[in-house]
């Protein structure tokens, strides 16, 4: 990168940026806190993402063009039907942005492109070409990903050829993001030099996440989990867990809001266990309608398995279940232990159903400590926040648009 243009943006113009991802841009908190605060400031921002069925195919949100290119239900078990949706969304939207380089005056100065996969920031080739910046943002590094979600062995010619797909990538893009610190020192010492690197959280917006006035009064107390319903996101483990202790606390329900490849086992488990009239397992909803089911919780349950990918994956949930007010119980993997400590988090062993009904136990009975956690994440999350780092993205963005 040229280091002499990165000094100043690319002229005193708003920029035309795009962001590529393969995601439902409506639930992800990390696409749009880049793209909302990008569009506030003046810029046109475009996002190519995935279409929920009944969606249409364009939109506005806050701000932001949303062009829908293509359907997706979460439901890959097979890594062919996966690889295949994901080479599909690669074609459309390579034709896309080729198309939208034809004219001038639609030209972008920076496409950021969000991983998993890697390579989809080679579907800004032509816009590259015409002299756009690229950034390659991996919120999951996909070797580990695919490796977890598909129980492939890093010795496998697989794993290798990912890595070698992740290498490439990030030489192709002008800067590369990455979602958290340890997978900063992974990715520097096998894909990417560290002048090239930035790492930012999947911090919470403040307008989006903050502390609601609760309207529930009804005696109860909703543990809940919303997100992506993965293997090794240990869904499982956290209904087996209430499991154990709903005879000891009939006021508690666990509300489920997600979809993935687990959601028709997890729902055969709820019937098993006998929970289906205390725990819930509902459709995942757009964020304007997620946070506020969210902020009317008791307790946040993140209850990750500490298993390859999901060890070092950073958990986006933890931070806004903070910044919404919720005290939160989580497993202590290797990421959640770097950046969370016993003042901030009740931790429980990764796995360990057991360990975390204890946890479940213990806050449930304990309003007193439910608050104590409370107020400490509070703290954390004012330290922590998209406020406070979004000006140096818009920074940085500026930098890599001009650095053509």
């Amino acid at each position: 990168m040229n280091r002499s243009a990165l000094s100043s943006r690319a002229g005193s113009r708003p920029l035309r940026v795009c962001h590529v991802a393969y995601a439902f841009y409506e639930s992800d908190t990390r696409v749009r806190m880049y793209a909302e605060a990008q569009a506030a400031r003046g810029d046109h921002v475009d996002v190519v993402s995935l279409r929920r069925m009944g969606q249409g195919e364009n939109d506005i949100i806050e701000g932001v063009h949303v062009h829908r290119i293509q359907d997706r239900v979460v439901n890959e078990r097979g890594r062919a039907k996966y690889l295949l949706r994901i080479l599909r969304f690669f074609a459309a939207s390579s034709l896309f942005l080729a198309q939208r380089s034809r004219d001038a005056s639609r030209r972008y100065d920076l496409l950021h492109v969000h991983s998993v996969p890697d390579f989809e920031v080679f579907a800004a080739f032509v816009p590259k070409l015409r002299g756009a910046g690229i950034i390659l943002d991996i919120h999951d590094l996909m070797p580990e990903f695919y490796a977890g979600k598909f129980g492939v062995s890093r010795s496998s010619a697989v794993f290798r050829a990912l890595l070698l797909a992740e290498k490439v990538s990030a030489s192709f893009a002008d800067h590369v993001i990455i979602a958290n610190h340890l997978w900063e020192e992974t990715l520097t010492r096998r894909a990417v030099s560290r002048e090239k690197c930035s790492t930012f959280l999947n911090y919470p917006a403040a307008h989006f996440f903050r502390r609601y006035p609760r309207r529930r009064n009804d005696g109860k107390i909703r543990l809940i989990y919303p997100g992506t319903l993965n293997r090794h996101q240990g869904v499982d483990i956290a209904v087996r867990a209430f499991g154990l202790i709903r005879k000891e606390v009939p006021a508690a329900e666990l509300h489920i809001y997600g979809e993935g490849p687990e959601k028709d086992s997890l729902k055969r488990l709820v019937v098993e266990l006998g929970l289906d009239d205390r725990v819930f397992i509902r459709d995942l909803l757009p964020l304007e309608e997620i946070i506020p089911v969210i902020a009317e919780a008791d307790i946040g349950v993140v209850p990750k398995r500490a298993e390859g990918f999901g060890d070092t994956a950073f958990s986006t949930k933890i931070l806004e279940f903070m910044a919404l007010g919720l005290p939160v119980i989580v497993s202590r993997t290797t990421i959640d232990s770097h950046y969370f400590s016993d003042t901030t988090v009740r931790f429980f062993e990764p796995g360990d159903a057991r360990s975390l009904a204890e946890a479940m136990r213990e806050l449930i009975g304990d309003p007193r400590r439910r608050q104590e956690l409370s107020d400490k994440a509070a703290e954390f999350v004012r330290e922590n926040s998209w406020e406070a780092m979004k000006k140096a993205y818009l920074q940085l963005t500026d930098r890599v648009a001009g650095c053509r």
